[in-house]
Formats: C-alpha cells, structure tokens, sequence
C-alpha cells in the first residue's frame, strides 16, 4: 500500500536524546531518535481511538551536532499513584509539590544531575501514517495537515525533555542536510510496540535499530522490518 508521506521542519534551542546506556547521567544522541519524532507528530495530531500509528520515514539533519554541557535540578521521587493524582485534579485533595529547586528538608527530595545536550538543533522529519487495521486514512491526514499547517497541537513539542520545547512548520527551507556520515550503531527506535491494539498500545515495549547518517540523512526501517530489534511487551 503506497502511504502519502508528511514532512515537517522542526528546531529549537536545545534537545537531549538520552541514550539508555549512560545510566543516571543524560548523554544525548547527536540526532534526534524515531520515538521522539514520532512525539512531535503525535503533539499534532493523534487520537487512540483513531487506531493509527506514525512511521517515521527519514530524518535530515539540517544543523551539524553541537553539545553543551547543563547542571540541572531534579525530583526523585513522584506521585503515589492515579488516584492520587486524579484527586488533585478534582480538588478533593490539597496538591503535594515536588520540589527541584529547593533548600533545607524539602531539598531531599531533590538531586543535581548532569546533562550532555544538543543546542540549536534543525530536522526535518518524513513521515506516514499506519493503520493498524488496514483501514483508509483520508479523514486523519486532511486533519493533521490542517493541524500542522495552521500550527496547532494538542501539547507543546519537545526535543526529548519537556524543558526543551520543540517548534514545527510545513513551510519548508531552501536548508540541505548537512554533509554528515557517521555511524550511530544502536539507536533506541522507540519504548512502545508500534503495531499493538487495544490496551497493549500502553504497554512498555523497546526496540533498538542501528542508525547510520549518510550525507546527514538518517533513514528509519520500517517499525516490521527485521532490521528493528524488539523486545517482549513488558505488563
């Protein structure tokens, strides 16, 4: 099935791709991964009763990899559980913050971790969307295409970290991919399994790929290709 193809051209100051191997300490990947790509789309447009799922295509790198080194400020510990949360919501019960800037005893609930981060980060992201039923799309692209076109989104975008706002046009530039070649080797591809239905789509699942950048393109397998490695759905 020949699948219409949706490009967007996104930036922003800063970005972190953490990959999973640097523990504690967040080491970003120098471009940006499929899940987060996907994040961007789906801030767009997506609905889970919809039953689609975003492909990422192809990722052109439009500005070179550029670090920069940030000290940041973070909780340890979080919210009970949902019904706890969902109790704040109502107003039946007082909110408890969670302090990351704090002095005296409310700074234990606080650490200082170090960030290894992009900045001044440019893509632009190719991709389509997937019906997990084989059923016809036309009324969900003729809405992400209005969406994106007048800028709307259900949330703000994010470069990996909410902190990190991400900022997206269908007003493409004259830019070209940078002239990049390098290999990545294993590259998260994304945290949930891609074709699952139902109460799966929740479910955690990882999947690694291995990511080469030629000429700063960095093409992405299809989510059912053997050359994405899955792993089992974790409850």
């Amino acid at each position: 099935m020949k699948r219409k193809r949706h490009t967007l051209e996104v930036w922003g100051d800063f970005a972190c791709f953490t990959r999973p191997e640097a523990k504690v300490e967040r080491m970003s990947y120098p471009v940006i991964t499929p899940s987060a790509a996907r994040g961007i789309f789906d801030a767009i447009y997506w609905k889970p009763d919809d039953d689609f799922y975003w492909q990422i295509e192809k990722i052109e790198v439009l500005n070179l990899p550029r670090y920069i080194g940030l000290r940041r400020n973070e909780v340890k510990n979080k919210a009970d559980n949902e019904s706890t949360i969902l109790g704040w919501a109502s107003g039946k019960n007082q909110p408890e913050p969670l302090y990351a800037d704090a002095t005296g005893e409310e700074a234990k609930g606080r650490t200082q971790r170090q960030t290894m981060a992009l900045k001044n980060v440019r893509y632009r992201l190719v991709a389509s969307m997937w019906s997990r039923r084989n059923r016809p799309l036309d009324a969900q692209e003729a809405q992400f295409e209005r969406r994106a076109r007048q800028g709307k989104c259900i949330y703000q975008p994010y470069f990996g970290c909410r902190e990190f706002p991400a900022y997206f046009t269908t007003e493409l530039s004259s830019a070209t991919p940078v002239p990049l070649d390098m290999q990545l080797g294993w590259m998260l591809y994304d945290v949930f399994d891609l074709a699952a239905t139902g109460h799966n789509q929740s479910r955690a699942s990882i999947s690694l790929f291995e990511a080469t950048i030629r000429q700063g393109i960095l093409e992405v397998p299809e989510y059912s290709s053997n050359l994405v490695r899955k792993a089992q759905a974790v409850a």
